[in-house]
């Protein structure tokens, strides 16, 4: 994560200037009270994720009692794939926020060891494994499994994870959270493919393998997921994988179309028939799920239940 912007605070500040300033577009407010001067062009200094982060430093600057960035936020201070920038910015704390406090913070009262507390970037956080049980135990499970993937590709040590989830005192949320870290993969290469995977297993389906190698004429390939025992290939292919920046920053989506196109011909060309799924919600998903059941033997198709403990996905 690069360094986060340096804040300007309007009780620091001659009002005056400021307003100038803000005339002539030479600084941009994040948040009542605080601001920045606008960003570069970089991919990684602009955009919500920017925003957000900008947003994050602000608070603390302001915030005058103990607190710690947590959640959403702290996933995105630790530079982790999120399905969607967190509107709110989280903190723990101490203590409840009073009826006039800004509702684009996000106060969680709850108990912070000094083992789940960290510095990075000069804000203080939840570490990487408090962070993921917190989001595994408040957020939708495929939006936590989507920071979860991300934290295992960043060097989450699940073991510490499922020790940091007995710890809490909380009972709410522990049977997601769980799963979550039960489910956690490394090899999905974006949020859609996290996505993907989820629908799959709460339709009742085996654990997938992502990331599945095929070897092909042209070389070895990968697809997004699959079923070697079955003979069954997934790949998502939405639209959104090829626009500039959809899966992370610097994605060049027609670098992005001409490398899928060329992957795709290969496995086919090698006798292989992969599922392509699009992005897709509500009735979708449940056609998505048809289609893929269709490729696995009837009998254990008829094994497939729904866990009535998972969502549908957002």
């Amino acid at each position: 994560m690069p360094e986060h912007d340096e804040i300007l605070l309007a009780r620091e500040l001659d009002r005056p200037a400021l307003a100038r300033a803000l005339v002539r577009g030479e600084v941009e407010r994040l948040r009542y009270g605080a601001y920045r001067v606008p960003p570069g062009d970089g991919p990684e200094r602009v955009g919500e994720r920017s925003r957000a982060l900008a947003t994050a430093a602000a608070v603390h600057r302001q915030l005058r009692a103990p607190h710690v960035l947590s959640h959403e936020t702290a996933a995105l201070c630790w530079g982790l794939t999120l399905w969607r920038t967190p509107a709110r910015t989280h903190v723990i704390q101490h203590y409840r926020a009073s009826a006039h406090a800004s509702r684009d913070v996000a106060r969680h009262v709850v108990p912070l060891p000094a083992s789940h507390r960290t510095t990075r970037v000069g804000l203080p956080l939840t570490t990487l494994a408090r962070t993921v049980v917190d989001c595994a135990s408040t957020m939708h499970p495929s939006e936590a499994l989507v920071i979860a993937d991300a934290a295992l590709r960043h060097g989450l040590d699940l073991r510490e994870a499922r020790a940091v989830l007995d710890s809490t005192r909380s009972r709410r949320g522990r049977a997601r959270a769980r799963w979550v870290l039960d489910h956690a993969d490394p090899g999905a290469d974006s949020a859609w493919e996290t996505w993907l995977r989820y629908v799959c297993l709460r339709a009742g389906m085996p654990r997938p393998v992502t990331q599945l190698p095929v070897d092909t004429a042209r070389g070895r390939f990968r697809c997004d997921l699959g079923w070697p025992e079955w003979h069954v290939l997934v790949e998502f292919d939405g639209r959104v994988k090829y626009r500039d920046g959809a899966l992370r920053d610097g994605h060049d989506g027609t670098t992005e179309l001409l490398r899928e196109k060329a992957r795709y011909e290969a496995i086919r060309e090698a006798g292989h028939d992969p599922v392509r799924v699009l992005a897709t919600g509500g009735r979708g998903v449940t056609q998505v799920v048809a289609r893929i059941a269709a490729r696995f033997p009837p009998e254990l198709q008829r094994s497939f239940r729904t866990n009535p403990m998972l969502p549908p996905p957002p």
